[in-house]
């Protein structure tokens, strides 16, 4: 019935003049092939389009049978023995229909599916979609970057696989798409190189294979995690994806090298404004994910000439290694610690010099190493981040390196980092007074940053037990300058500074330790008692509230506060016993 039907309308179009097909008739056309294809006639509908009388009508009306074809083709078994049919049909109306209604069938199609089957149409329909396109002849760039735009935007909807065993297994085909992808462009990039001529048509499809690169470099690039460089890293098929991309960068006259140095300069050598401009934030994940690939993993390494200096290679990717630590996902700020490294591991100890501290970037990246360190939830990260930052601090020179304490000291606002900044200082001054002399960690400019140590941020109110980190280290330092610097000699100008220092830090500490001692001791009272009632209850702990904690937490939490409390005061009872003996000594000595 269903191909009487279809013979019926094809009867009746084939005396008509081509422009004069209703919407009625295609409309016809259309349920009737499909119920051809859904009561299993495809051998008389293959007849059908073969037929040279009917070639004017399958032209015009026969991609309307494509989508029914592919949804066969996705929907029933491989092992089926009509498969073949199907692929002929479809490579039939592809050579047959007209190229730009099969295009936009084609890419509806491709945008249809969701989850594991948005893989399997692209795979599926990617050889018929490059087919058709080469076939046009008009506006053949627009053609490119709408089927890349559409073929992207779907790939982007799957997830990335992250782990080795993910890559292989490849659930989602995310790999076999990025490898069909790159076969897919090829042709096109090879037409912006054989047209050696800059018309307009080439210079927009190079600008399309140019958007489909960063976006690539963007997603799935940004936050795929690359197998280990080793004999088998040609068998990654991420790494693959991403050295063809760079390839194709360089073909259309996009080298990497040239991007990278350019992008985030005011003045740019690199002529391409207008997408800067139009996709900035992309562009710039886009360009952080470039320097990755190649600093990083070293894909096209080789092209870099060797005269720039390790500090410029630093200067150019600080701004990416900046974008990079933005980002919340692990996968990709990771990325920006290893390029962070690769480039600090170029650099002597003590040799950047401390005007690049004036470029944004070499300040908001120590910072976003803070947050790593504090925020990050993977302990191997956040040691990670850890040893970045002190890897930092070694490069810089020793005014760089004052710059970024006092920074850090005033932004970081976590204890534990400022007891890390004031070890580090502590560690400073101890060079500067057994080896070479440095005014930055010694006399008036050491006495600036110690002011920003030295003291209690909200005086004898100060959260002891929250700050006790940065209290620890500062008590530590204090010691330090006491024992190491004499009262005659005062190199670091501690001395003259003493009065201030006890005003500022002791005494506030003496009280703030009163007070707090007597508070957990009136928890733990109020605990013990709770305890005989055998009842849960709520205790403050760092001005914050833990409620309902089983009265044996508590007594455990509260001792172990009051235990911090006395290691405080134990080693602020040793600062104040030495500074009264170096002061008598010195008297003494004086007085001698």
């Amino acid at each position: 019935m269903a191909v009487e039907e279809l013979h019926s309308i094809i009867k009746r179009c084939q005396i008509l003049e081509e422009q004069d097909f209703k919407e009625e008739d295609f409309g016809l056309f259309q349920l009737a092939g499909q119920r051809c294809i859904d009561e299993g006639h495809i051998d008389q509908l293959l007849e059908i389009i073969q037929n040279e009388e009917n070639k004017v009508i399958i032209k015009n009306m026969g991609w309307n049978l494509v989508g029914p074809v592919v949804r066969y083709l996705l929907w029933n078994d491989k092992e089926h023995d009509k498969r073949k049919y199907y692929f002929l049909m479809l490579d039939l109306l592809v050579k047959l229909c007209n190229p730009k209604e099969l295009l936009l069938g084609l890419l509806e199609l491709i945008e249809e599916p969701s989850g594991k089957q948005i893989s399997q149409i692209i795979l599926l329909l990617l050889r018929p979609l490059q087919t058709v396109i080469q076939k046009l002849r008009n506006n053949k760039a627009y053609s490119v970057g709408l089927a890349l735009s559409t073929l992207w935007s779907q790939l982007s909807l799957l997830p990335v696989p992250y782990s080795k065993e993910q890559i292989q297994a490849d659930d989602y085909g995310l790999c076999q798409c990025c490898k069909a992808l790159i076969e897919f462009t090829k042709p096109f990039v090879e037409d912006v190189i054989d047209n050696k001529e800059s018309s307009m048509e080439n210079e927009k499809l190079k600008d399309e294979i140019l958007k489909f690169c960063f976006r690539s470099l963007k997603c799935p690039l940004l936050t795929a995690q690359f197998l280990e460089q080793s004999d088998d890293t040609g068998d990654d098929p991420l790494r693959c994806f991403a050295s063809e991309i760079i390839g194709f960068l360089s073909a259309i006259g996009h080298p990497f090298l040239k991007m990278i140095f350019n992008h985030g300069r005011k003045k740019k050598t690199w002529d391409y404004l207008e997408f800067e401009e139009e996709e900035d934030k992309q562009l710039s994940d886009s360009m952080a994910s470039l320097a990755y690939l190649v600093f990083v993993q070293g894909i096209s390494i080789d092209q870099l000439p060797m005269v720039l200096s390790p500090s410029y290679l630093l200067q150019f990717n600080m701004g990416h290694i900046e974008v990079l630590l933005q980002r919340t996902e692990e996968s990709v700020f990771s990325k920006g610690l290893y390029l962070l490294e690769n480039g600090l591991l170029r650099i002597e100890d003590n040799s950047l010099l401390h005007q690049y501290l004036e470029i944004k970037s070499f300040l908001t990246v120590p910072q976003g190493l803070v947050k790593v360190m504090t925020l990050c939830p993977t302990e191997t990260l956040r040691k990670k981040g850890l040893a970045m930052l002190q890897l930092y601090i070694n490069k810089l020179d020793p005014q760089g390196k004052y710059t970024l304490f006092r920074c850090l000291l005033n932004t970081s606002n976590h204890s534990g980092v400022e007891a890390f900044i004031i070890q580090n200082i502590k560690n400073q001054i101890d060079m500067s007074l057994k080896r070479t002399y440095n005014k930055w960690f010694t006399g008036p400019q050491l006495i600036s940053l110690l002011d920003l140590v030295l003291f209690l941020p909200e005086g004898a109110e100060t959260d002891l037990l929250q700050n006790s980190d940065r209290i620890m280290a500062s008590l530590n330092l204090l010691r330090y300058l006491v024992i190491k610097d004499n009262e005659n000699d005062n190199q670091t100008g501690l001395w003259t500074e003493l009065e201030k220092i006890e005003n500022n830090f002791l005494k506030p500490l003496h009280t703030g330790l009163n007070m707090s001692k007597a508070h957990y001791e009136a928890e733990i009272k109020n605990s013990q008692e709770v305890q005989k009632s055998k009842d849960l209850c709520s205790i403050t702990v760092g001005r914050e509230e833990i409620p309902n904690m089983p009265p044996e937490m508590q007594l455990k939490v509260l001792h172990s506060a009051l235990f911090t409390f006395d290691l405080i005061e134990s080693v602020l009872a040793r600062v104040e016993e030495l500074i009264e003996i170096k002061t008598k000594s010195t008297s003494e000595e004086n007085m001698g």
